[in-house]
């Protein structure tokens, strides 16, 4: 009885195993793409913050070094 409950009767369907595999590797390749993603933003990131910091630094105003 708890099987009919639950859709179970006959056993597994081959096809929605195959369909679970597949949308799992699915949001395992997501994940890979999102982490990837992460770490290219924070590169990017951490450039363009170097680049401002960069234009701030004014060279015609600094001081002569001494010799």
């Amino acid at each position: 009885m708890a099987k009919a409950l639950l859709g179970y009767v006959g056993g597994s369907d081959p096809r929605l195993l195959a369909e679970m595999r597949r949308l799992q590797q699915r949001v395992q390749d997501l994940e890979s793409e999102l982490v990837r993603i992460q770490a290219e933003n924070d590169e990017l990131t951490a450039a363009a913050s170097h680049d401002r910091f960069m234009e701030r630094v004014d060279a015609h105003q600094a001081e002569p070094a001494l010799t």
